[in-house]
């Protein structure tokens, strides 16, 4: 008796073999890339949000806000998948974010964390490289050289391409991952804090990037504490107050005298901008 060849790979085969993983499609402007719904997030045994809801969408750039903590950088951990939710649920282009594989997640957001802390001296266009790591295996990979090249130039690293990353200055570094977050190309963007290190040119850089970066239509999440960065940048601002949404709006909805005064524990004045119209935070001093 002969037995039959087939080409069909074995079952353990098929589970042994990595799934590629499947890009996003594209999202049309206005659509929700992350939700927060009623979210609550409890970080040895306190609550640092609780009933949080809160969508993300295409197009558009939105600035986290409010004093030391309030529940910002918790609550973009979360809608990056990287805190699990006690109660409530985080949804990532439409899905639970729970439900997505690493590799499938990591097409649909990229993470810029607070600090970014890396031993190997690796160069700086290794670092920026590494965001391509998401689309090993598909056809956009042809597109890494570009992706590399543009993320550089756009934050002003490709200067010091093959300078060790360990080397480099505070600011410098804050750049640095910001490009390899920015290679990653991924429709959800989540930075923490991306300009605490740098000045004020590079500051201002930072934010013409998310606007650039939302213009394409990707959403833009962005942890600040300049209120002024905010109400210059942001299409929205979400102001967080002891783990909830105090407010969420336009910067000048949600940027006023009272809420800030309240919220921040200090009187503040609130002037309109002489040219542009935009909310001047000042401190009473």
């Amino acid at each position: 008796m002969t037995t039959r060849q087939t080409n069909r790979p074995s079952g353990l085969l098929r589970l042994l073999t990595p799934r590629r993983p499947v890009p996003p499609a594209p999202a049309a402007p206005g659509t929700a890339l992350a939700e927060a719904r009623a979210l609550r997030v409890t970080l040895g045994q306190r609550p640092v949000l609780d009933g949080v809801d809160i969508a993300v969408r295409a197009g558009e750039v939105l600035a986290l806000v409010g004093p030391n903590g309030a529940g910002k950088s918790t609550l973009l951990a979360a809608l990056a998948g990287d805190l699990p939710a006690e109660s409530g649920e985080v949804l990532v282009d439409g899905a639970p974010v729970d439900a997505w594989s690493a590799p499938d997640l990591a097409l649909r957001r990229a993470v810029l964390p607070q600090s970014a802390p890396l031993a190997f001296p690796f160069a700086v266009e290794e670092v920026v490289r590494m965001g391509r790591m998401p689309w090993s295996g598909t056809a956009a990979a042809e597109h890494d050289d570009a992706a590399v090249a543009t993320a550089m130039a756009a934050t002003e690293v490709a200067a010091f391409a093959a300078r060790p990353y360990p080397a480099l200055s505070g600011g410098e570094r804050a750049r640095a991952a910001l490009a390899r977050v920015l290679a990653q190309h991924a429709p959800l963007i989540l930075l923490d804090e991306p300009t605490a290190a740098l000045d004020l040119h590079h500051q201002e850089l930072v934010l013409r990037i998310c606007r650039d970066q939302a213009a394409e239509g990707r959403a833009v999440v962005v942890v600040l504490h300049d209120l002024g960065l905010a109400a210059a940048h942001a299409d929205r601002v979400a102001v967080l107050a002891g783990g909830r949404i105090a407010a969420d709006g336009p910067p000048t909805d949600t940027l006023t005298e009272q809420l800030l005064s309240t919220v921040y524990r200090h009187p503040v004045e609130v002037l309109p901008h002489p040219r542009t119209g935009t909310p001047l935070i000042l401190p009473h001093r």
